[in-house]
């Protein structure tokens, strides 16, 4: 019998999106364990939630007794087996088919058996996680968007071997911390990114045949289209390697042109410019 009602949360991964999910869950009165690979990492990570903490007293948006609680909340990790006994844990580590069926095949061994595992893939396939665990019935996709604590919807992944129970206890959680969950079946790209990976990589092809300059590309979506942001900016804020593995995997399942990564972009990727993570990307940040 899978959970219920969830009251601890493992997060494994305390990069963007991991520290951002971990933050969510504390603030919505979970207690948190959130782990990483390495010491550095994990510090780098914390600091981030609690840097965010510090913004949103300055504000006058929480209290200082308020942000400590938060703090007491919140236990970092290089161990996995800290996760032992969680109710629920959510993979957020990087978008790699390989390391997520490591992950899941090392959870399964060590969680109880009526925890449940989602991941926050944004475009990998949660059947197959499912299939190396022996709980395929307690386990979904919760795919959260970046900045976590800020972006109020979440996508439900649902794979097929996934219970009733597990979606309603998943959605309920969902709604729990303030986010407006949409149910998807389990097919590469899942909602949002399924409509917005051509979006973004037409912009690139646009750039890279000289249809239009990269400013006049993001002002004519902006201001043409009231989207808060260009392509190329929100290129460089989700990242331009996360947008060439989500591309991957939807191209490899559909095979359709649409899909297909421009060569611009996966010479960006090999050269390191990924975006505001790392400094450069289609713009350039101090």
């Amino acid at each position: 019998m899978a959970v219920t009602t969830i009251r601890s949360v493992g997060v494994v991964g305390c990069g963007l999106m991991g520290s951002g999910i971990a933050q969510t869950c504390v603030q919505a009165g979970y207690e948190v364990v959130v782990r990483e690979v390495s010491e550095e990492l994990l510090h780098k990570g914390l600091q981030r939630i609690y840097e965010a903490w510090e913004m949103l007293v300055s504000k006058g948006r929480v209290s200082r007794e308020q942000a400590e609680e938060y703090r007491q909340r919140l236990r970092g990790t290089v161990a996995l087996e800290e996760l032992a006994s969680c109710d629920l844990v959510i993979e957020a580590v990087v978008e790699r088919m390989e390391e997520k069926l490591r992950l899941f095949t090392a959870l399964d061994r060590l969680l109880k058996p009526e925890a449940l595992i989602v991941s926050n893939t944004s475009s990998l396939s949660v059947t197959q996680m499912a299939a190396v665990t022996r709980r395929p019935q307690q386990v979904c996709g919760l795919h959260f968007f970046n900045p976590a604590p800020v972006m109020k919807l979440v996508e439900i992944v649902r794979p097929i071997t996934a219970s009733e129970e597990t979606i309603e206890t998943v959605r309920r959680f969902a709604e729990s911390l303030g986010k407006t969950p949409v149910l998807a079946r389990d097919t590469a790209g899942f909602i949002v990114n399924f409509l917005l990976i051509p979006y973004l990589l037409s912009a690139i092809r646009m750039l890279e045949n000289g249809m239009a300059s990269r400013d006049d590309i993001d002002t004519a979506m902006k201001l043409g289209c009231g989207y808060p942001m260009g392509p190329f900016t929100l290129l460089d804020y989700v990242g331009l390697d996360t947008t060439l593995w989500a591309a991957e995997a939807i191209y490899e399942e559909y095979k359709e042109p649409l899909y297909a990564p421009p060569p611009l972009l996966r010479r960006m990727v090999a050269a390191g410019l990924l975006g505001r993570k790392s400094g450069r990307g289609f713009y350039e940040y101090s």
